[in-house]
């Protein structure tokens, strides 16, 4: 096992008397972006929160390298795990600079930004297409720019991990562009992973190294793209039928309709 793995280890989650995750095992390594997608309800939420050491599991554990997750400080874990949950708050009205500089605490705790916590705002803004709105009060911003803003708080951090709820949500179709470019590119660089839960099939078959599919709270596929996202998948986990066509820019998705019975 890699120092910097990402490893779920049987986790279970029970809420209300109702199983969320069944023992869910999965390791995640660096230099991959995982999607985990799977019918509302599946358990993709609360297995992203378990793998950011935000949620205990009830049993089982995760851990980072050869540590338990929830082991390490809390800073600690916060600096080598950014998590963006998917409907962020921001709780006072605060510059967008002043919001990403956030981001850094993990590292600056209550003394101040250094310069090199200026530096990775200022690199997290530019990242992020943001810069523009430095100066911009964050409750003016559009649901979209909020979502850039937030992004590049988590960046700032400069995490190891990017763990991250339908970041694609609310973005427009070009910026949702510029998100897939940055999450890659993140992952890509040495010792960085991603994982993130996705409702758009299509966007998982095209961004992803490799998808896991959730349905009832058990893992039900976990492979690359092409083949977790079979029909065969598609239609145990959503109940439709769908195939996988020939698009300009890649394979896609094509909903066919609801699976008779």
């Amino acid at each position: 096992m890699s120092e910097s793995d990402l490893v779920a280890d049987n986790v279970a989650v029970t809420l209300g008397g109702r199983s969320i995750l069944a023992g869910i095992s999965a390791r995640f390594r660096p230099g991959e972006v995982t999607a985990i997608v799977g019918p509302n309800g599946a358990g993709k939420s609360t297995l992203l929160a378990c793998l950011a050491g935000l949620r205990a599991p009830d049993t089982g554990r995760v851990t980072l390298g050869h540590a338990p997750l929830l082991a390490l400080a809390h800073r600690e874990r916060a600096r080598r795990i950014g998590f963006l949950p998917q409907t962020p708050e921001v709780a006072w009205a605060v510059d967008v600079e002043t919001l990403v500089g956030l981001g850094r605490t993990p590292h600056s705790g209550a003394r101040g930004l250094t310069e090199a916590d200026r530096l990775a705002v200022r690199a997290a803004l530019v990242r992020t297409h943001t810069t523009d709105l430095a100066r911009r009060d964050v409750t003016t911003l559009s649901g979209g720019e909020r979502a850039r803003a937030l992004l590049a708080r988590v960046l700032a951090g400069e995490p190891a991990w990017l763990l991250a709820d339908e970041p694609l949500a609310g973005l427009d179709p070009g910026h949702q562009l510029d998100a897939v470019d940055l999450l890659r590119g993140f992952a890509a660089e040495s010792g960085h992973g991603v994982v993130m839960t996705l409702h758009d099939l299509g966007v998982a078959l095209r961004l992803a190294d490799r998808v896991i599919v959730l349905q009832g709270g058990s893992v039900i596929a976990d492979a690359a793209p092409l083949a977790a996202l079979t029909p065969e998948v598609l239609a145990r986990a959503y109940g439709v039928e769908a195939a996988v066509v020939a698009g300009t820019a890649g394979p896609l998705i094509e909903l066919i309709g609801r699976r008779d019975g």
